[in-house]
């Protein structure tokens, strides 16, 4: 998931002014639209608080939909925006692809069976498919392949995401997604990490629970998720149903990738589990408050038990379909989702309060957070809310010997350095940020929340680092002279590059390889990541077909450099166009790259 969820952010609220009686429902709505709050807030300063509206223009998101969950009951939905360039209005009622949170409402229909006792958490789900069966190899051969594992994304199963099916495009069975055979755009759904070792993110996994149930009941998934699921939480405006019925077009936010409408409209998503959910905030939120009631023991879907076992972390704080947080005693389920051209949040809290947020564009991720921080700001939750910083007087020259590299104890880097008047610091891939102090020991920034607090020897030098993101910490000593001077004479030439809109210089020729290796099926995985060749060897299928399909590479033009460094082309192929990205890092190999319609 680029399916995953965005990261907390650490509970530090301003109080609210006192008033005699708490705000009614529509000051709340309108706190919530007409001033989204920064990551951080300083004590003593007025942030910039744009609306949603002006942050709907700013990055070109066409429709938002939200409903809010206050004292278990919906406090108000409501949409913004158009369905289409010059369509009308989104409402409350306006249809989104819910992308991955079609998951944990799959999930439901899972437990719901286990309930009946018609299927086993625990056993392996060879015992129950019977079209098809997962391979067995030396992974599987101690444990197997269990629908608890499926679900926490722990069954060691690849494929982590779908890219969807033109509406003009050929639509592959279940069975053709589960081998990777033409036309499904993805390789096959295999086993290759041992069963419950640790957490991957799977959606193929949830493509074999989508077989596993079709083989157990007979009954087509769309009905089933109606039968057992939709109707029995109210969830009246939502489906399964891959295509969505053409009698339904009118309902639906049209979707956009980078300013433009997807071509041929939605895609189509036969992994109907992982991803085909059609539905609407409101809805999404009496499923929210399905999952609170049945914690409660008050609900015919799932017993109490076994939605407490749904919300208990597996691994890394994935439960059984939604993730679990909560950084008090107050705790939360969520998840997040991306399709083309949809992304989309849910957060729950245990005790009757949540929200959710859909977006008709690819942009609408930065919307989420935003809108999520600030709704956690106006109704007081203790967790995604601003953080309250204070700023400092220090003398620049204590300042300075924070310059440098650190090694993080996640095998990062995080440098800081300093750019005119100001220290900034980042981690290599994501855009430098301007640091404060808000003591002689401790920085902060303001656009994203990052404490940075130092350890100093008894001589006063800097040797080590606490290094705080949205409330992740890591760790990690103060790195050699050689290698600060190599990482900050990289990250200033890359600095300078993003100031003057010039390409790293070994960006165009890595790209070119990286797409005629991806063409023909042999990426160079040794000049990659190890993050970018995972996800490169589970995509490698659909990449290659629509780079084949797009014909030979005949010209590649610089578009803009990003603000984290990475660098954009416009590349024409012999029968069609992409926007391709690449980001190199100091020893020029490729950390990130990607592409996306023009």
């Amino acid at each position: 998931m680029k399916q995953r969820i965005a990261a907390l952010l650490i509970a530090c609220l301003m109080a609210p002014a006192f008033s005699a009686s708490p705000p009614s429902t529509d000051e709340r709505m309108r706190r919530v639209q007409d001033g989204l709050v920064p990551a951080v807030l300083v004590k003593g300063e007025s942030p910039a608080m744009p609306s949603l509206t002006q942050r709907m223009t700013e990055l070109k998101v066409p429709g938002v939909s939200i409903a809010v969950i206050h004292k278990g009951r919906i406090d108000w939905a409501k949409g913004f925006g158009v369905t289409s360039t010059g369509g009308p209005p989104v409402t409350a009622d306006t249809l989104f692809q819910a992308a991955s949170i079609s998951k944990p409402v799959f999930a439901l229909a899972v437990l719901h069976l286990v309930d009946e006792g018609k299927l086993k958490l625990d056993a392996n789900v060879n015992d129950y498919l019977k079209d098809w069966k997962v391979p067995d190899n030396e992974f599987t051969a101690e444990k197997k392949v269990t629908l608890r594992g499926i679900l926490s994304h722990s069954a060691g199963l690849t494929v982590h995401g779908f890219p969807g099916y033109a509406s003009n495009a050929p639509v592959p069975t279940t069975l053709q997604i589960l081998n990777g055979t033409a036309p499904a755009n993805n390789p096959a759904i295999r086993v290759d990490i041992a069963p419950g070792t640790r957490f991957r993110y799977s959606g193929g996994g949830y493509v074999v629970a989508q077989q596993l149930l079709s083989d157990v009941t007979g009954v087509p998934l769309p009905k089933l998720m109606r039968d057992t699921v939709l109707e029995p939480l109210g969830m009246s405006r939502s489906t399964f149903e891959q295509p969505l019925p053409a009698a339904r077009a009118a309902e639906v936010a049209q979707p956009y990738e980078n300013g433009k409408a997807v071509e041929g409209g939605p895609h189509i998503y036969p992994e109907m589990a992982p991803a085909g959910l059609w539905t609407t905030p409101t809805d999404l939120a009496r499923y929210a408050l399905g999952v609170q009631a049945a914690l409660a023991g008050k609900s015919k879907v799932i017993s109490a038990a076994t939605a407490r076992a749904m919300v208990t972390p597996v691994f890394d704080n994935h439960g059984i379909g939604p993730a679990t947080g909560g950084w008090t005693a107050r705790k939360f389920f969520t998840h997040g989702g991306s399709n083309e051209g949809y992304r989309c949040l849910l957060v729950a809290y245990e005790d009757g309060e949540g929200a959710v947020v859909m977006t008709s564009s690819d942009s609408g991720g930065q919307i989420l957070g935003e809108m999520m921080r600030t709704i956690a700001h106006v109704y007081q939750w203790p967790d995604f809310a601003p953080s309250t910083r204070t700023l400092a007087k220090v003398k620049p020259e204590l300042l300075d010997r924070y310059i440098g590299a650190y090694q993080l104890n996640d095998g990062s880097s995080y440098l800081v350095r300093r750019d005119g008047d100001r220290l900034v610091g980042h981690v290599f891939g994501r855009p430098p940020a301007a640091l404060f102090p808000s003591s002689e020991v401790e920085l902060f920034a303001r656009d994203v929340d990052v404490v940075v607090s130092f350890t100093l020897d008894d001589k006063g030098a800097v040797t080590a680092i606490q290094h705080r993101l949205n409330g992740r910490e890591r760790n990690g000593p103060r790195a050699e002279e050689s290698k600060s001077r190599q990482l900050i004479a990289f990250l200033e030439q890359t600095a300078q590059r993003i100031k003057d809109q010039k390409p790293h210089p070994g960006s165009d020729p890595a790209l070119r390889k990286l797409v005629a290796d991806i063409a023909i099926g042999k990426p160079d995985y040794e000049s990659m990541s190890s993050g970018l060749a995972e996800i490169t060897r589970q995509q490698l299928t659909a990449l290659q077909q629509q780079l084949s399909d797009l014909g030979a590479l005949k010209t590649l033009t610089f578009v803009r450099a990003l603000p984290d460094g990475g660098d954009e082309f416009d590349a024409d192929f012999a029968k069609g166009g992409l926007r391709l990205g690449i980001l190199l890092n100091d020893e020029g190999r490729i950390e990130r790259a990607w592409l996306r319609p023009k």
